[in-house]
């Protein structure tokens, strides 16, 4: 009876304290408080977007050709930070935004969250800074984004880029995926995975490979300053239940830009096989493969990302499929 007791005060406890953390969340991350925690935070700037704020991150000439940078799940434009100054000094309007729930972009209650609700604002910001045409770089989720943005907007895209792209519902599989996806039981222990620095540490190490060394603190708190909000955790929750990507993999044959395909040999996150199915079924399409290298190339190899970008934008990009070594 006494040991029955004390189970009990202990879940009572316990069950308090998780109550406790999940109160006490903020509800969202304010970009002039945490200023020196945003990497390139000079060239952060703020649009309404059908009544929401979008943080972006821009830099170049605003006549210089455009390139608009597209994160993945769970992220924010920091995954473009090593890249982004390089892109303008060789001469591109480069334009990273926070998707909607993520980063220091708004996150309301009543977006859906899809892919699709994401290429809707994406569209709205090109419009709002009257790029009529422009080369999409998608990472990941985003790359999902950037096609679906290629698929149904062929007038808007040059030239497709896609980065470890995320094309089917595999992902939803993972463990993580699918505790975030699951009713009641996700909505209480998802935030506390989500908000937990130490996770989000050893999580960024799987993803970068054998680069994990540059993991510096200022990094992984920049990282985790929007991943501790309620808005996030809910964009996170609602992301995954309504993961709606067979598209891409059903309808690549369809994309009729140019497309370069960037992946890591080392990626756990999106196997380097889906990459090599996305240069079959795309028809003008060139896939290039980082050796030693995880789920962010642009992270792990931000010169020879960089360099390979703008030579495939720049029609300097020959070979059709090679290996870096």
């Amino acid at each position: 009876m006494k040991k029955r007791y004390w189970l009990g005060g202990v879940s009572a406890l316990a069950g308090a304290a998780v109550a406790a953390k999940l109160w006490l969340r903020p509800r969202d991350v304010e970009w002039a408080t945490n200023r020196d925690a945003v990497f390139n935070a000079d060239y952060s700037r703020f649009a309404d977007i059908d009544g929401v704020p979008v943080h972006y991150q821009e830099a170049g000439d605003s006549s210089a050709p455009p390139l608009l940078l597209i994160h993945g799940f769970a992220s924010s434009n920091l995954v473009w930070s090593k890249v982004l100054l390089q892109f303008s000094e060789a001469g591109f309007r480069v334009i990273a935004p926070d998707l909607l729930g993520y980063g220091y972009s708004g996150k309301p209650r009543q977006l859906d969250y899809t892919i699709a609700s994401q290429a809707k604002m994406v569209i709205g910001l090109l419009k709002q800074l009257g790029i009529t045409r422009v080369c999409l770089i998608g990472s990941s989720y985003g790359g999902a984004v950037a096609a679906t943005i290629a698929l149904d907007h062929p007038e808007l895209v040059e030239k497709l880029v896609l980065v470890g792209a995320v094309t089917n519902n595999k992902p939803t599989r993972y463990l993580l995926m699918r505790l975030f996806g699951s009713p009641i039981i996700g909505d209480i222990l998802s935030p506390l995975v989500v908000g937990s620095r130490r996770l989000l540490r050893m999580r960024m190490k799987r993803v970068y490979d054998r680069h994990a060394w540059e993991l510096d603190e200022k990094r992984v708190q920049a990282r985790h300053l929007p991943l501790a909000t309620r808005g996030t955790h809910r964009a996170i929750i609602r992301t995954v239940r309504r993961w709606d990507a067979e598209r891409i993999s059903r309808d690549a044959h369809l994309l009729v830009q140019p497309t370069l395909i960037l992946w890591g040999d080392k990626d756990r996150e999106v196997p380097l096989a889906d990459g090599e199915r996305l240069q079959q079924e795309i028809p003008n399409s060139r896939l290039f493969v980082f050796r030693e290298c995880g789920h962010l190339p642009h992270e792990e190899y931000p010169a020879e990302f960089t360099e390979l970008v703008q030579s495939f934008v720049r029609d300097k990009f020959q070979v059709s499929a090679f290996k870096l070594r």
